[in-house]
């Protein structure tokens, strides 16, 4: 295997998911295709309804594909048994969800709700690594806190601790700043990417918030249960840093990252909804393709040709 390969600790490729019910189906993804490098800190993006959802319980090992190919750490996901999945769910990845209710039980307190999954996976020094997990994310002198005496984002610090608990390769985060201010919200960011520098956990949001963009290095965008568009940092966020220290300014996603489409292996790119408008292509399914000097031009048909496409 290739030092390429080794490097991408996830890896999906033309994933599809099928919900069936008696009366329908509803196709959650439509053939994705993702590759996520190992201590990456990124962003998974969309709109309700877009699959990013259904990608996070794929990787999470909460469901399985109905088709296309999954692998995790050199694991291929799909020939799991139910009992491998339990075990990777246990030692590959952790969880920190947006509803507190999920993340913590209220009459523990803060340090218990960080020892409990050290002791139901029979972990030993647990008082003294449920210390240490609290003390990582800021939050040491609130060890003795219970869930009513703790405020959103210091709950949401205390779900970061539990889901680092079995120290996972990767951590999976869903919508984590969706029940707090900005302010706060950015606070939560600043402890994801802390854990991720310090533990070198992949470290995966998933989100409808485009302004995620400003604290992580790349971000996809899915729509329609596919990969549409990635926003690649330009500098890294430490350099960034700097330069506000110094007197620069920072831009927010448009100035630190630039957006590429994504093409898929069937030569398919999503255009953004923005330019679709722009163009005056809403509702209509076809568009005009043209090389020039090295370009790919999209271009509005002329409008007899537009009526033939439609008659």
């Amino acid at each position: 295997m290739s030092d390429g390969q080794d490097n991408n600790i996830i890896v999906c490729e033309n994933l599809v998911k099928i919900y069936k019910t008696k009366e329908t189906e509803v196709v959650a993804l439509q053939g994705l295709d993702l590759t996520i490098e190992r201590g990456e800190l990124m962003a998974i993006i969309g709109n309700s309804g877009s699959g990013k959802s259904t990608l996070l319980n794929m990787l999470g090992g909460l469901d399985r594909p109905s088709a296309g190919k999954l692998t995790v750490d050199n694991k291929d996901l799909l020939k799991f048994t139910d009992r491998q999945l339990m075990k990777y769910r246990r030692e590959t990845v952790g969880f920190v969800w947006q509803s507190n209710a999920r993340n913590l039980i209220p009459y523990l307190t803060a340090r218990e709700n960080v020892e409990l999954p050290l002791i139901l996976n029979g972990k030993r020094r647990r008082a003294s690594k449920a210390l240490e997990l609290l003390d990582m994310v800021g939050l040491s002198h609130r060890k003795n806190s219970k869930l009513r005496q703790l405020s959103g984002g210091e709950q949401q610090r205390v779900a970061i601790a539990i889901g680092l608990a079995n120290n996972p390769k990767i951590l999976l985060a869903d919508e984590p700043t969706g029940a707090v201010d900005t302010k706060t919200a950015d606070q939560i960011l600043d402890v994801f990417r802390k854990m991720n520098q310090t533990l070198g956990v992949t470290v995966i949001i998933v989100t409808h918030d485009r302004n995620i963009a400003s604290k992580v290095d790349r971000v996809v965008a899915i729509r329609d249960g596919r990969t549409s568009s990635e926003f690649i940092r330009r500098k890294t966020y430490a350099e960034e840093l700097e330069e506000m220290e110094n007197g620069g300014i920072f831009n927010g996603q448009g100035g630190t990252h630039v957006e590429l489409a994504v093409l898929d292996r069937a030569g398919r790119l999503q255009i953004p909804d923005e330019y679709v408008e722009a163009l005056g292509l809403k509702g209509k399914n076809k568009i005009k393709v043209m090389l020039d000097d090295g370009k790919i031009l999209l271009v509005p048909p002329d409008k007899d040709e537009d009526e033939k496409a439609v008659g």
